[in-house]
């Protein structure tokens, strides 16, 4: 359990930081600040802004950061629900490589527009996903309605999870068919998928201000597990 740097920060930030489940959070004030006095944030020039999450946060956390110069901005919160769930009413159809990329790519960019991580996934980054070890296109469900891609649901297995936990890793709707009811038995597919392979728990992470898609959710049986919450700091 440690603080990590990511390679990579989303957009509008020079660096991201995230405070692990499990670090000691007694000395967290401490730790960001000698991180931020570090040579690796020397370079950084006034303006510039820090991304920092801490997993798993509580008040005690805010608390802690704040007196750092970090002010929160944002919540993720893990949702998790028991399977199976309602059986759903779509035809769903498995992702296949090469032939389907291109349409979830044109969905994803247009559904996860405003969102500073998911919309910026492109054809590299998408490839180098598929190439994870935990990347199953039989988990990749995609429903097609007026011959055109309305909708996906993306699903991801935990296996070093005891017992094993699914993930709703990523779903969206095409903007032109919100308001149709596709998100809940997109969800419950994906849902049912997991569950069709033995898992017994499903998990997603969701923005707390989608109001919309909490409810969905809790209307499947989601519940709140945990908040990841995101705090900035400007050089």
């Amino acid at each position: 359990m440690a603080i990590v740097i990511s390679s990579t920060a989303p957009r509008g930030y020079v660096l991201s930081i995230t405070v692990t489940d499990g670090h000691d959070r007694s000395a967290l004030n401490q730790d960001v600040s000698e991180l931020l006095s570090s040579s690796r944030c020397s370079e950084f020039q006034k303006g510039d802004e820090i991304q920092l999450w801490i997993e798993n946060s509580n008040s005690e956390d805010s608390n802690r950061i704040a007196s750092a110069g970090f002010t929160p901005y944002r919540d993720l919160v893990q949702l998790r629900c028991p399977l199976p769930v309602q059986e759903s009413a779509l035809k769903t159809k498995i992702f296949e490589s090469g032939v389907d990329d291109d349409a979830f790519l044109s969905v994803n960019r247009r559904a996860f527009a405003w969102h500073p991580e998911q919309g910026d996934l492109n054809e590299s980054s998408f490839a180098e996903l598929k190439n994870e070890e935990w990347f199953n296109p039989e988990g990749f469900l995609l429903y097609e309605l007026d011959d055109r891609l309305a909708g996906f649901c993306w699903t991801k297995i935990h296996k070093d999870h005891k017992p094993p936990l699914g993930e709703i890793y990523a779903i969206a709707i095409d903007p032109d068919y919100h308001g149709t009811g596709l998100g809940k038995p997109m969800t419950e597919a994906g849902l049912n998928y997991l569950h069709s392979k033995g898992i017994s728990t499903g998990m997603l992470y969701v923005e707390s201000d989608n109001i919309p898609a909490v409810r969905t959710y809790e209307k499947i049986g989601f519940t709140h597990f945990l908040t990841n919450r995101a705090f900035r700091y400007r050089v």
